[in-house]
């Protein structure tokens, strides 16, 4: 790793995983990629700057990859960014658009996209063994990056100090930057503000709280209204943990409550355990409060999740790396090996008495719960009972991704079940179910094709899901790899890489000892 300049290009993807590669969802051609970084919204294009290996196929050469998309779902891939080389490796942050040219690298009219990045310095730099913030700019929207040549910008000489997320903060002072980074390894979110981008002062940290007893990383920062009331403003503070999620690995809690420019203040409703999780001794305790705690999303494949800075109508979308550091080097594809998330818009609403993050999947135009006029081979079955047999859902289709939307009554059936890409026999594929007993909503990719690559891949992730007026709300979002299921008009979320065997195709739902009224269920596929 001590240069980023002369190794060569992998060769093109083998025709055995190009089965996996996902139709709507990012992938790199044929390098590794990691952390989405720098997500901006600029002159009608979404930019999703990631970190990326330009070389290889597992993590390494840390550099920021570049692509774009007009409606979230299609992506053009462009040349790298921001490169590492003989100092420093490039890892993650945000990026801004300066419109009052506060840093001077653009002009009034013109003004530039500024990069806020981490620095993780190597041996040949003065710097060595540190991790600081540095800036880099563009003057010709995003396509082209130059280093600022006062860097660092920003030290606590400290080896972990990283994941810097900027955005403009207005206040009863005036306006000012506000960085959102971390200590990642004291699980502390430290905020700092400047004036220029290029000079910061440190405001207050916060943490340790909650899921810590792995690293904090990728933090975020913004504010929502409550059930889309201004006058009930709340701020929520994404921090994401690696390990120790909910799920096992790698995972994304969030909190809510007030920021006053200077400190972030939690919600009671927030906080699971006033000592933090990795405080409790007892392991039954500890997996007890990890429940207790706010979740992005409780299933093993959804990480570093961050929103775009400036998005249209004031509307808040983020993306995440979908996987697992338990396991992220050794997933089956080659040479091309990880995806992002499905873009998702994130609201506020209020749950007895506190405030809760639902998402929605954004699958048309850019926007979330819109209808899917690209959508295909759509089918909209009448309401029916369901009992005994198993309901025969299209198949999956190669090249498009499949949604799923269902509303379900369900009344004596004790389990209300899909079986995703499965077989005929139903000897495999990926199973989501809902126990009605123990409101439980369950995600199973034990069976789902491959999984010996690693120990820890073969699993089922669970998450509490309570039903509103006795109904049970599913959109499902199957891609070739994936499964990204948001319950409840998406106030549970679960997502799992799954790797289904060749010619496993089918879907079925059933109910589970009883019958259950199916009220809506409509398919679609995208490309």
């Amino acid at each position: 790793m001590s240069s980023c300049l002369d190794a060569a290009r992998p060769e093109t993807a083998q025709a055995e995983t190009t089965r996996f590669r996902p139709a709507i969802h990012f992938t790199a051609r044929d390098t590794w990629l990691n952390d989405p970084n720098g997500l901006v919204f600029h002159n009608g294009l979404y930019h999703l700057f990631f970190q990326n290996n330009p070389h290889g196929s597992v993590w390494g050469n840390m550099s920021w990859g570049h692509a774009t998309s007009r409606d979230l779902l299609h992506w053009t891939e462009h040349p790298v960014a921001i490169a590492c080389d003989e100092a420093e490796d490039i890892y993650s942050g945000s990026v801004v658009v300066d419109h009052g040219n506060t840093s001077g690298f653009g002009t009034a009219d013109a003004p530039a996209l500024v990069a806020i990045y981490t620095s993780a310095y190597k041996a040949a730099s003065q710097h060595s063994g540190t991790q600081a913030q540095s800036l880099a700019y563009s003057t010709d929207a995003g396509m082209t990056w130059k280093k600022y040549d006062g860097n660092p910008v920003l030290s606590r000489h400290s080896p972990h100090f990283r994941d810097p997320k900027v955005f403009r903060y207005q206040g009863d002072q005036g306006a000012c930057w506000v960085m959102v980074a971390v200590e990642a390894q004291h699980q502390k979110v430290v905020f700092y503000r400047s004036d220029d981008l290029k000079s910061w002062v440190f405001l207050s940290d916060f943490g340790p709280a909650n899921a810590d007893a792995g690293e904090w990383e990728c933090p975020d920062l913004f504010p929502l209204p409550v059930d889309g009331d201004p006058d009930n403003i709340k701020w929520v503070l994404i921090v994401n943990v690696n390990p120790g999620a909910v799920a096992g690995g790698s995972g994304g809690q969030y909190f809510i409550g007030s920021f006053d420019g200077i400190r972030f203040c939690p919600d009671a409703g927030s906080l699971a355990a006033p000592a933090g999780v990795s405080a409790l001794g007892d392991s039954a305790a500890a997996a007890t409060a990890l429940q207790q705690c706010l979740w992005l999303d409780w299933g093993r494949d959804c990480y570093a999740s961050v929103s775009f800075s400036d998005a249209p109508d004031g509307r808040r979308i983020i993306i995440g790396w979908m996987n697992n550091w338990d396991y992220a080097n050794q997933l089956p594809t080659a040479p091309w090996r990880s995806s992002m998330t499905i873009a998702r818009e994130v609201r506020l609403t209020a749950n007895s008495g506190s405030a809760r993050l639902i998402q929605q999947p954004v699958l048309a135009g850019g926007c979330a719960g819109a209808d899917l006029p690209a959508a295909k081979d759509h089918v909209n079955a009448d309401p029916f009972e369901l009992e005994h047999s198993a309901f025969r859902l299209p198949d999956a289709v190669p090249g498009s991704a499949h949604i799923i939307e269902a509303e379900i009554l369900p009344g004596s059936a004790e389990r209300i079940e899909f079986r995703l890409f499965g077989n005929v026999d139903g000897s495999a594929g990926t199973v989501l179910s809902y126990n009605a007993a123990a409101a439980v909503l369950l995600l199973d990719r034990r069976r789902s094709g491959s999984t010996g690559f690693h120990e820890k891949f073969a699993s089922a992730e669970s998450a509490p899901l309570v039903l509103e007026d006795g109904l049970l709300k599913l959109q499902i979002v199957v891609d070739h790899c994936s499964v990204e299921v948001f319950a409840q008009g998406g106030k549970v979320v679960l997502t799992d890489l799954i790797f289904p065997e060749v010619g496993n195709r089918g879907n079925w739902l059933s109910a589970g000892n009883g019958s259950a009224r199916i009220l809506k269920l409509t398919t679609s596929t995208l490309t």
